[in-house]
Order: C-alpha cells, then sequence, then structure tokens
C-alpha cells in the first residue's frame, strides 16, 4: 500500500518544490500562518501540508515553526549552488503526468512525453531557450556532483594528461577533475548552444586556461582526442547500435593507454539491488524513442567487443557507478 500510494508523498513534495517552500525557510523559517500568507496556501489544507512534509522529513517543527532539515536546506534552496530541485521541478511539470502512461509504454514500446502529441519534444524546446537550458543544466549539475567528486578522486589521473567530457553539460565533471588534478587539460564536448553555459561555470572556478569547450554533435562528429573520454549519463539515453557507436567513437579518440570512464545509475548484474536504476530505464521507455540501462557486465561486453582490452565496475555514490576500459 505504501509503495501503491507512494504517489502521495511524491506529489507532496513537488508541490512544495514547485512553490519554492524550501527556499522560504532557507531564508527565515515560519508558522502556519506566516507561510499561508507567503505561498498562498488555503487555511483549509496548509496545516496538514506542512506537518505532512514534517513526518515524510523534510521540515523539522518546533514550538509551532517550521524549519528546514539540514539536507533539503542543502539540496533544495534555489539560492545555494548544491540545489538539485530543477530535476523535481521537471518531474511535476513533465514527468508525473507522463508516468500514466507506463501501462501504455509497457504494451507499445513507445514514449509518453510531448512527442506522443506531437508537441515539440523537450529537449528541442529546452534548447531553444537559453535561460530555461542553464537552469535545467545547473539541476544536472546538482544531481551528478558527488559522482563527478568521486571520479576525480578515485580514478588514476596521475597516469594521463588530458581528457574529454562528452556530453558535458553545465561541465562540472571537467571542473571537478582539473580543480583536483592541476597536471590536467580538459575539454567539455557537447552541442554549440552549451558554450556560453559551460564557459561561464568553467571561469567561475578560473579552469579557463586548462579547460576548453568544443562544439559538435557526438553521431555526427569526432569526438576530440584526449588520453581519457568520459561519458555521464549518456549512453542510457539510445539504443544498442547508438551506445556501442559511441563506445567505438571515444575508442578511435583514445591513444593506446588511453581510458574510457561511462557512469550513471549502472544497473547491478544481478538485476535485483539498484532500483533507481531500473526504474531509470522505464523513465528512458517513457521519454525516449529506443533507450535503456544496462547493467556493469553489459558496459563491460560492449567495451571488450569493440576493442578494450580489460574493464572494470567501481561504485561511486548513491546508485551512480563507473564502468572504465582500458585500451
Amino acid at each position: 500500500m505504501q509503495i501503491g500510494l507512494g504517489f502521495w508523498a511524491s506529489k507532496t513534495l513537488l508541490s512544495a518544490v514547485e512553490m519554492e517552500l524550501f527556499t522560504h525557510l532557507s531564508k527565515r523559517p515560519g508558522t502556519v500562518e506566516t507561510l499561508q500568507g507567503q505561498l498562498g496556501l488555503h487555511p483549509r489544507s496548509a496545516r496538514d501540508f506542512l506537518d505532512a512534509l514534517v513526518a515524510l522529513g523534510f521540515l523539522e517543527r518546533k514550538d509551532g515553526v517550521y524549519h528546514n532539515t539540514a539536507a533539503v536546506d542543502q539540496f533544495l534552496d534555489k539560492g545555494k549552488q548544491s540545489y538539485i530541485g530543477g530535476m523535481l521541478e521537471m518531474a511535476n511539470l513533465r514527468l508525473f503526468g507522463f508516468w500514466n502512461g507506463l501501462t501504455e509504454a509497457l504494451r507499445t514500446g513507445k514514449p509518453q512525453n510531448e512527442a506522443k502529441g506531437g508537441g515539440t519534444p523537450f529537449f528541442v524546446a529546452l534548447y531553444a531557450d537559453p535561460s530555461r537550458l542553464k537552469e535545467f543544466l545547473k539541476a544536472m549539475t546538482g544531481l551528478s556532483h558527488l559522482a563527478n567528486l568521486a571520479i576525480a578522486k578515485r580514478f588514476p589521473w596521475q597516469n594521463h594528461r588530458s581528457f574529454v567530457d562528452v556530453g558535458t553539460a553545465q561541465g562540472d565533471l571537467a571542473v571537478q577533475v582539473a580543480r583536483a588534478h592541476p597536471h590536467l587539460t580538459g575539454i567539455g564536448f557537447d552541442l554549440p548552444e552549451i558554450r556560453p553555459i559551460f564557459e561561464e561555470y568553467v571561469a567561475q572556478h578560473r579552469l579557463g586556461t586548462r579547460v576548453k569547450f568544443a562544439p559538435g554533435d557526438f553521431f555526427e562528429h569526432s569526438i576530440p582526442n584526449a588520453d581519457v573520454v568520459m561519458m555521464g549519463h549518456v549512453l542510457h539515453d539510445w539504443d544498442l547500435d547508438q551506445k556501442k557507436r559511441l563506445i567505438r567513437k571515444a575508442f578511435n579518440a583514445l591513444p593506446a593507454d588511453g581510458c574510457l570512464i561511462v557512469y550513471e545509475s549502472i544497473i547491478d548484474d544481478e538485476r535485483r539491488q539498484n532500483t533507481f536504476g531500473l526504474l531509470t530505464s522505464l523513465n528512458m521507455l517513457i521519454e525516449t524513442p529506443s533507450g535503456f540501462d544496462y547493467t556493469g557486465a553489459d558496459c563491460a561486453g560492449w567495451m571488450k567487443e569493440i576493442g578494450f582490452r580489460r574493464t572494470y565496475v567501481e561504485h561511486l555514490v548513491g546508485p551512480d557507478s563507473m564502468v572504465v576500459g582500458m585500451k
């Protein structure tokens, strides 16, 4: 029953993010009456809404005053760099409704997003709006930041001099690797619309002399040459043949002793434990024509088929792991 009615709790959180409740509370804790005025809540439901968030672990209440929990204050305050609510905003505005079509998707294999109704595909509309694109990429940074730090720390970067981050988005993976290893130079490779957002983020970290942007479509153009190629949250968007094409492009971009790092919510090989990875794969069914998530063994097999001599899988943080292939 808890899982079957889980959308109750989900939508309560998503509505709180939509109304920027947590951002308000990060500035000043408030009572029911104060928050009714700030957020436009009706008196009938305000107390139940706030106390439900207390019971769910997102808020604390002391003497009738509501406060964010420490985790919420870090990750759901729009004023902080660590904000990941952009992903939740997208879940609220788009995915929540689209997932109502999961049964149809399971029977037809077809996406249930904007493309189903003949509307403008989400990413086409997103890339056409610079301000909206920037907020989305910032949310992606928040979602991936801890995994990016883990890659910067755990991979043997001392053995390499350069890297390219394919599908770099705002560029946080490139930034964290470069910050941790001053001997490295790097490239962020993505569509041309990303350039100003990437370069602004890199400049904020004073890495503009070592981390550059290269525009391109990774299916239409060659991946820039580097000692290490990284692909984060990229492969799962595509079908098997396209996945292998991208791995082959990475192989061709590497020197004889180069490495490919693929990371995302890699499904455990027994397909029993990483619930988030499995549900992410169902989200690819909802969102893409043919994308799917995969196990570490799957990815390692594709790498070896392409020509990588050795592979290994390493857990990073939460549901995320990396698969490393050595040429």
